[in-house]
């Protein structure tokens, strides 16, 4: 039987992040990957080909739409080469996981392919493809088992038409008409790359704003861009029926008045959130707790009922974010070395990623005035730029909520151009207890997308931007 240190069950940001960090702090470390890569969702079916399309598409709108207008002129009709498309996504995929694999080979991480399990509180099996089970012995085992699209109870994903995120990864035509059944991240995320090669898209979202999580403004601003881009919104909308027939989907909704309604497409994507994973892991028989909604139990210090046990990622309570997860697996692997680490999740940034890129980190407007904190309001707007202007990317601001009487930094929000790559900036303000006024007295690089934080920041502390 081979002996660890600690035994990770799942390759995701998670998993493979935690496994990386206890090899580097001297423990013998191993992980075990039911599939044949490694990565998890996030790299194989989630953020990492997501952005490869929208990447791709983007560059196919840009060609179709603006070149022209930047003086590029292309002979003949531009066309999308879907299959060629996919493609480049799944090298993309191919070389992040081939990476991972890498890591675990420069890190001494044994990698143990098949199902883990708990056999007890200290043994993890593992059934392999050719069904023979292997058992590993482990000090502490971390469970990073992540997460699957979650559906509704009376849909049937058939994986053709009625489709999750995984499927529309992988499609081998263009729809002419995508229904998207939740305005979430995801959603919006894989609506809009159809969107761009040509599909018509609606979605259909029971809240009354997409993006419902963030910031309202944020939510505003990018249902008017997405509405501008000919996406079709359909909020407060309560889905009561998917069903397919032949190569149609229909789906019925009541709206907020509950009259029912109809859509009919060719494909229905089913984006409704994901689900914790702990399927087959036989958590009772280690003594672990799962509550109601799935999710494994944990301390604050990410410690399952059973005290060798810990969890991480979207298994647990929190976010379902890659970048979370990463934290918290470094930090369990840095407390199992003895280490006093903390990870402060109000300063795990979200972001869209979308055209134009939604971004935010901290507290939101609603919350703020639902806890009663007394705050102020700086925002400016992308299209006051020269570089959002030279770039032709005018969409968008950035708006930071100020403490009244400290200046402290609470809230910051953007849409436009490189958010996802602003926001960090945001974050790093924050963690240093920045103030509004230290923001906007920080020299911003001159013509850049970032000087509309410096002037939201101006904003926030005596109202005074300068290029508005």
């Amino acid at each position: 039987m081979s002996q660890y240190d600690v035994v990770v069950i799942g390759s995701g940001p998670g998993g493979y992040v935690a496994a990386i960090r206890c090899a580097q702090l001297g423990m013998k470390t191993a992980i075990v990957e039911k599939y044949a890569t490694l990565g998890g969702t996030c790299l194989n079916v989630g953020c990492i080909p997501s952005k490869a399309l929208l990447d791709s598409s983007h560059h196919y709108e840009d060609a179709v739409k603006h070149f022209e207008e930047h003086g590029i002129e292309i002979p003949g009709d531009i066309k999308v080469n879907l299959e060629k498309m996919i493609g480049r996504k799944q090298a993309v995929v191919d070389q992040t996981t081939k990476g991972i694999e890498f890591l675990m080979n420069k890190n001494k991480i044994d990698v143990h392919q098949g199902i883990g399990s708990f056999k007890d509180a200290t043994h993890v099996n593992v059934l392999k493809t050719d069904g023979t089970t292997e058992t590993l012995e482990a000090k502490n085992i971390i469970i990073a088992t992540g997460s699957k699209p979650a559906s509704l109870p009376f849909i049937k994903v058939d994986k053709e038409r009625i489709i999750t995120s995984t499927e529309a990864l992988k499609l081998m035509e263009i729809p002419k008409h995508m229904i998207v059944i939740g305005g979430g991240v995801i959603g919006l995320e894989l609506g809009q790359v159809y969107k761009r090669l040509g599909a018509d898209v609606t979605v259909v979202e029971y809240m009354d704003r997409i993006v419902p999580g963030m910031d309202g403004a944020l939510s505003k601003e990018l249902m008017k861009v997405l509405k501008k881009q000919k996406v079709k919104f359909n909020l407060s909308h309560k889905v009561k029926s998917v069903e397919r027939k032949g190569d149609q989907v229909i789906v019925k909704a009541d709206d907020k008045k509950g009259q029912e309604v109809e859509f009919v497409g060719d494909y229905c994507l089913v984006s409704v959130g994901r689900r914790p994973y702990t399927d087959g892991l036989n958590a009772v028989a280690a003594g672990v707790n799962i509550d109601e909604r799935g999710r494994v139990e944990v301390n604050s210090h990410l410690q399952t009922s059973a005290s060798n046990i810990y969890a991480i990622g979207d298994v647990v309570k929190g976010a379902m974010l890659a970048h979370k997860a990463e934290e918290e697996g470094t930090m369990v692997a840095e407390i199992l070395a003895g280490q006093k680490p903390h990870i402060d999740y109000n300063l795990i940034p979200g972001v869209v990623y979308t055209w134009p890129e939604v971004a935010a980190v901290g507290k939101t407007e609603e919350e703020l005035k639902e806890s009663g904190v007394a705050y102020k309001v700086g925002q400016f707007p992308m299209r006051a730029l020269g570089r959002a202007r030279a770039s032709m990317d005018i969409d968008g601001f950035v708006k930071i909520l100020a403490d009244a009487s400290t200046d402290e930094i609470l809230g910051v929000h953007m849409i436009g151009a490189r958010c996802a790559d602003l926001i960090t900036e945001a974050v790093t303000a924050m963690e240093f207890r920045a103030s509004a006024e230290d923001l906007s007295r920080m020299s911003h690089a001159h013509p850049t997308y970032a000087e509309a934080v410096k002037e939201a920041a101006l904003a926030a502390t005596d109202n005074r931007p300068l290029h508005i």
